[in-house]
């Protein structure tokens, strides 16, 4: 087990008990970790807080990313209670259900800015606010990505191209923040049973070939990404920044 006692992580993106920010809290906490785990809006307070009291020592805090004001509240909040951050968690991505029914040609220009505003820029807001933060040997930031940010995969759309961005803003993040000694990853995680994933057309057939085609033949579970998030935040991934590490049973390497 991992030892990662005396660190503080900022894990932004829960939602409900099937999000993989819970997956990733989960395992942090049973590092050793202190938890501050950020939730979206006051609809999702009373589940959020359920959960977080599940976690000895964890807090809760309310941030919409999409909203700057917030981002410096919730930032000035955790350094007046922490003075510190080793590890934030970016698990964080929406495009309007919409966007991921039609063809992607039918594409809007609304969805496409919200797509990238909440599941893109929202990583250099968050990144910008944690980094004075890290000042303590540095940090590890850590976001989400997903297979069709390199190929096609069907109703999935411009989340594809928004995760393909993404996944750019991780390289150019790692390049900025390196310096610092902070390292910026991405983890490629198979399908989950997420609360964004269910408004993705046909996901239930994204499973089944994820399942039947991938070398351990099963899909991908909340603590697996969990496990290789705590990898990341510890020393052990102290050289590894700018990648994108696969936690997909192996999907990504089949050809057909």
């Amino acid at each position: 087990m991992l030892n990662l006692e005396g660190r503080v992580a900022a894990v932004f993106g829960l939602a409900n008990k099937r999000s993989i920010a819970w997956g990733i809290a989960q395992r942090l906490n049973e590092a050793g970790c202190q938890l501050a785990i950020s939730y979206q809006n006051e609809r999702m307070k009373a589940e959020a807080h359920d959960l977080i009291s599940d976690l000895p020592g964890a807090e809760a805090f309310q941030c919409d990313v999409s909203n700057d004001e917030e981002i410096h509240h919730v930032f000035t909040q955790l350094k007046e209670r922490y003075g510190k951050l080793h590890v934030l968690v970016h698990s964080i991505g929406y495009a309007p259900a919409e966007e991921l029914k039609n063809d992607f040609i039918q594409t809007t220009r609304e969805g496409f800015r919200i797509a990238h505003d909440v599941s893109v820029y929202s990583l250099i807001a968050l990144s910008r606010g944690a980094a004075p933060l890290m000042t303590e040997g540095g940090g590890s930031i850590i976001t989400l990505t997903y297979y069709g940010a390199e190929k096609v995969v069907p109703h999935y759309n411009v989340m594809g191209v928004a995760k393909a961005a993404l996944e750019a803003t991780v390289r150019y993040l790692a390049a900025d923040l390196g310096k610092h000694n902070i390292r910026v990853n991405a983890i490629s995680a198979g399908p989950v049973k997420t609360l964004a994933a269910r408004g993705i057309g046909g996901f239930s057939d994204m499973l089944k070939a994820h399942a039947e085609r991938a070398p351990l033949h099963r899909n991908t579970e909340q603590l697996e990404v969990g496990g290789t998030a705590a990898y990341l935040a510890s020393d052990l991934a102290s050289g590894v920044t700018g990648e994108v590490i696969y936690v997909d049973s192996g999907y990504n390497v089949m050809g057909f």
